[in-house]
Formats: C-alpha cells, sequence, structure tokens
C-alpha cells in the first residue's frame, strides 16, 4: 500500500516511525514534512490546509490511504474531501471533529449524556461574561471555544486575573476567531492524565495512558506550551480509574456522538482530571496528542496501519491493543523564547547518536533541510524519547540523549517525571 501521512511535527514523526514497521506498506509520503520524517517517508510541499493539492496529489499518486494528523484539517473537513474522492483515510470527518474543535459543543454533550466533567457556563458577549465573573468562584479556567494550538486555556487565579483573560480572549483575539466564544469553567484539582483511544465509531480501543507537561519552565512555571515533554504509563492511571473511564467517560462519549448523528471514527484523546469525587473530562482532542504520542506509539506492539484501518472500516472490534510492559519519558529540546519569540535556522548536529539504538528515538518537532544541513524550525524543535524497565530508567536515559544533540539557542525543562521517578 501507498500511505500519505498529512502533518509535520513531532507527532507525526512518530506515527511515521510506526507506520515505517507495517509490512503492508511499500511507499509512504508526508505532506509537508521535516527533516526527521525524511527518514521514512519522501515528504511533499504542500501545507496541511491545501486541500485541494493534497487531494490532486493523492489521486495523481494513487494513494491508497491517507492519516490526517493535525487538529486545523481535521477541524476543517479534509477526510470529507478524500472521502468524496474515493480515497481511503484515517481521522474524524468534520462533523466528529468538531468534539475539539469547539469546546462549547464538547461541554454540552457531556452535559448531555452525563459524562462526569467541570460545572460550566458559555459566552459569546464579553461584557456578559465579565459580569458572570463578578460572582464567580476563584481561581476559574477561561477557554477560548475554537482551536488554539493547545495555547488557548487561561487559568485564572483571581478576579483581576479572570477580567484580564476575558479582554485577551474575547476582545484582544490573542487566539483569533477561536475566541469569538468562550467557556468560562470550574477550577477543578488533581492528578491530570492523557490517554488516547482508537475509535470506529462503535467500538472504542484504549492506548496506554500518559501525562504531559505544558508550562515551559521547570517546576510548572511559565506560560503554557504546545508540550515540553511526556512519560508515560501514568502511575496514578489504576485499574480502578480505568474501570471507571471506560464505563461513565470513553465508551458514553462514542455512543453520544453516534446518537448525535456525528459518528466518530480515528483517535480520541481524553484530557482527564483525577478529582476528589473520581476521573472528569478536561478535554477531548479529535486526534493524537502532541507530544503524548512521541511516547505512547513507541510501546505499542501491534501493526499501527492495521488499526488504523480497522478504525476507518469500522471492525475495531476484532483488534487488542498490546503494549510493551516498561515505560517511556519524552523530553522537548525547544528553541529558547519559545512560546512567545525565538530564532531559527540553527544547525543541529548529532542526530547519528539515535541510529541503530531500539530504545532510543529523536521525533523533530520543528527541523529543516537548509544548504544540505538540519536546522531548527519552530519553537519545539526535537522529542528525545527513550524507553525504560521503569519510569525512572526512562527518565534518566532520555535526559542522557538530550545531551547527544546539540543546536544553537536549545533549551529544555529539567523535571519532566521528576515528581513521579521520585515518588
Amino acid at each position: 500500500m501507498d500511505v500519505l501521512v498529512i502533518g509535520g511535527g513531532g507527532r507525526e514523526h512518530a506515527i511515521c516511525n510506526g507506520l515505517s514497521k507495517s509490512k503492508k506498506i511499500t511507499k509512504m509520503y508526508c505532506a509537508p514534512g521535516n527533516a526527521g520524517i525524511a527518514e521514512f517517508a519522501e515528504c511533499v510541499p504542500i501545507g496541511v490546509m491545501e486541500f485541494d493539492k493534497l487531494v490532486a496529489f493523492a489521486k495523481e499518486k494513487a494513494i491508497d490511504y491517507v492519516v490526517v494528523a493535525p487538529d486545523d484539517p481535521l477541524a476543517g473537513g479534509l477526510v470529507d474531501e478524500f472521502e468524496k474522492a474515493g480515497i481511503r483515510s484515517f481521522g474524524p470527518r468534520k462533523n466528529a471533529a468538531i468534539l475539539e474543535g469547539s469546546k462549547a459543543f464538547s461541554k454540552d454533550l457531556m452535559k448531555k449524556y452525563n459524562i462526569p466533567t467541570a460545572q460550566y457556563d458559555t459566552f459569546d458577549d464579553a461584557e456578559a461574561a465579565l459580569a458572570y465573573l463578578e460572582t464567580a468562584k476563584m481561581p476559574i479556567v477561561l477557554k477560548a471555544d475554537g482551536l488554539a494550538l493547545g495555547k488557548g486555556v487561561l487559568i485564572c487565579k483571581d478576579k483581576e486575573e479572570a477580567k484580564a483573560g476575558v479582554k485577551e480572549i474575547m476582545e484582544d483575539k490573542k487566539f483569533g476567531s477561536a475566541g469569538n466564544r468562550m467557556v468560562v469553567e470550574e477550577f477543578m484539582t488533581g492528578r491530570e492524565v492523557s490517554v488516547l483511544t482508537f475509535v470506529d465509531g462503535k467500538t472504542i480501543r484504549v492506548m496506554t495512558s500518559a501525562q504531559d507537561h505544558k508550562r515551559a519552565g521547570d517546576g510548572d512555571t511559565g506560560l503554557n506550551t504546545g508540550g515540553m515533554g511526556t512519560f508515560s504509563p501514568s502511575p496514578f492511571y489504576t485499574e480502578e480509574v480505568d474501570k471507571f473511564c471506560r464505563e461513565k467517560i470513553y465508551q458514553p462519549t462514542v455512543d453520544a456522538m453516534r446518537a448525535e448523528g456525528r459518528e466518530f471514527r480515528g483517535v480520541i484523546f481524553f484530557g482527564l482530571m483525577l478529582t476528589e469525587d473520581g476521573p472528569k473530562v478536561l478535554e477531548y482532542n479529535a486526534r493524537f496528542g502532541d507530544p503524548e504520542t512521541q511516547v505512547v506509539l513507541p510501546r505499542m506492539k501491534n501493526d499501527l496501519l492495521e488499526v488504523m484501518e480497522a478504525c476507518t472500516d469500522g471492525t475495531l472490534d476484532k483488534i487488542e491493543l498490546e503494549f510493551e510492559d516498561n515505560a517511556a519519558v519524552c523530553v522537548v529540546l525547544a528553541s529558547d523564547g519559545y512560546p512567545v519569540k525565538y530564532e531559527k535556522g540553527y544547525e543541529i548536529t548529532g542526530l547519528e547518536n539515535f541510529k541503530g539504538k531500539d530504545d532510543y528515538f529523536c521525533f523533530h518537532a520543528g527541523s529543516a533541510f537548509k544548504d544540505g544541513k538540519i536546522v531548527t524550525n519552530g519553537g519545539r524543535v526535537l522529542g528525545v524519547t527513550a524507553k525504560g524497565a521503569t519510569l525512572k530508567e526512562a527518565r534518566a536515559k532520555a535526559y542522557d540523549a538530550t545531551e547527544w544533540v546539540s543546536f544553537g539557542n536549545k533549551y529544555m525543562r529539567h523535571d519532566i517525571g521528576k515528581a513521579i521517578d521520585e515518588a
């Protein structure tokens, strides 16, 4: 089979790495790809939102299967476009991708179908939101309704911060049109856990758990980012938690989407908060998480393509997911200044140190070829991942491996998974 992967970040590199192990694939393309993905796939210079060009390319190359990975093209209906062209693809249609594309939609869905989540209100008008905040309990969470690259969430500790947040989202439009509508949510406390699942419209298969570090600085300080590192599995995701989530959250979400005429096929990412009152949904994503994918897929034993095809074909009930009995840690190497302002174009050296090492991976998030060299091309540059028998071992190996590569402006957090391996 000839396969086309849409996207060009660390998540897509991890997906291409997983797909490269499938014996069913004869040729792999990636649009637009990056310097790391080029090891597995022929990179094609087409943007993820250039739908007409992507469909035309898939037709020209007689692509058998397309994997749409990022949120924007999914929410925009790229899977629908491939379907119209008669090309099988992995990912939800536009009417199902709204699960991530609109936080107001997802909150209303959870409320309607009694899926545990935080109390909330939705606002289309900044004045109404400000009036609500006068009597609201602090701290409080403000969420831009639409897609905002994982950054459209503000946690406000007092009324002044919350008012400034409303201005930022709804008036200053920091997150663009994503802030035309806003969800105001009660602040929940507890451990955060990320769980990725495969879905075929009716059946759901749960992957191993993971935990992300969103803040830019050590000790969870600084601005929210797309993710500075992850580890898998989460020791807090117990069998008891898993049982509750399967019965009260995962399957009910799949059934709810089907009941709404929005059958979901692809990956549902459940962002969970393990509160004193039990697990609750923080957010849904309609695709693989980044950088969660970088620690989850390297531990999966199944043929990734076969699982994806089962989601597309509605035969996921015939597949049981298998994961290695180990752990993985990913440390993101970023450009200093991310997520605000940073320089690009620095040469990356030392990548050859990862060759031939089964327990180590260097997933490219923001890299490019320039004058025959691989250079930095984004805020998050590399996701250095290592597997180990335990979380502590995986963490030590991942941090050792961060020293194997160098580039100007290199920045990272030094405490990814630290609290866990010291517990």
